[in-house]
């Protein structure tokens, strides 16, 4: 699902700004660029994220609109630093790669770089985490109005499912009649003037009409259906859920459809799994 949201604060008496957007993505995936002086905050930064948006392609930016205090100086830590770089070489060695280490990617790892001095302590994540949790809920209702416009569209597929399943019910009567008539009317043409069982025949269409029965698949197909309304009413993130019962549905309407052998039940079928591809197709914008 798609949101954005964005918020500024104080924080070592600089200002700083931090935006979040969210795109459709199966999985949480984050991407984050932050100043070097917020890196050591990355981590649970993303783990606060990955608490707060189960799914999607998150970016976050932070970026400095006033500087932290003048009096704040820049320390090296030149033991890490080189502790960095003897590990790129050794990585560079084994994987037989070209090129040097990077000093921007060195500058950008933890303790590297830190800001210090006049007894002024480093940034925390408690002083950026009320900055996250303001975006974050801004994007949070930016989802949430995309997910109640989805979820309408999701009802009406369902919906579309629930009429084809009262068509195919209200029909299966008649075709099972038909299928009866058209036996006996094939067993009358090839028996000619033979005298015919019709005690074997009545067997035989009754073992007929338990192979193209579809009551049972017409009554998961229900249940299924009740399963998605139900998640649809929840809070929670249900995308998983739905889409493992947008499998089931599907099942059982290929089943009713290879069990139809009626024109106007297949029909049906065909209009129930073109609703079914676009329920699938609008799971994928739902967390």
């Amino acid at each position: 699902m798609t949101g954005f949201g964005a918020s500024e604060g104080t924080v070592l008496g600089g200002r700083l700004r931090i935006e979040i957007r969210s795109v459709n993505h199966r999985y949480f995936n984050a991407q984050i660029k932050l100043p070097f002086d917020l890196a050591g905050v990355e981590a649970e930064l993303r783990d606060r994220l990955r608490q707060l948006l189960d799914r999607g392609h998150v970016a976050v930016t932070a970026r400095w609109l006033e500087s932290p205090e003048a009096e704040t100086t820049l320390s090296l830590d030149l033991v890490r630093a080189r502790q960095v770089v003897a590990a790129l070489k050794e990585l560079k060695k084994k994987l037989h790669l070209k090129g040097e280490p990077d000093l921007a990617f060195v500058a950008r790892q933890p303790e590297v770089l830190a800001l210090g001095g006049n007894g002024q302590a480093a940034v925390t994540w408690s002083d950026v985490q009320p900055i996250v949790e303001q975006a974050v809920a801004e994007v949070l209702g930016m989802r949430e109005r995309e997910g109640r416009a989805l979820a309408e569209d999701l009802r009406a597929r369902l919906e579309a499912l629930e009429v084809g399943a009262q068509a195919v019910e209200g029909r299966a009567p008649t075709r099972l009649a038909a299928e009866h008539e058209r036996l006996r009317k094939a067993v009358a043409e090839l028996a000619g003037n033979v005298k015919v069982d019709e005690q074997r025949l009545a067997v035989e269409i009754a073992l007929l009409a338990d192979r193209v029965d579809i009551s049972e698949e017409l009554v998961r197909l229900r249940t299924h259906l009740a399963a998605c309304r139900q998640a649809l009413a929840t809070s929670v993130p249900v995308g998983k859920q739905l889409g493992f019962l947008a499998q089931e549905l599907l099942r059982e309407v290929n089943t009713i459809g290879s069990k139809a052998n009626d024109a106007a039940i297949t029909q049906t079928v065909i209009a129930m799994k073109g609703e079914l591809e676009r329920f699938r197709e609008q799971l994928e914008n739902l967390e």
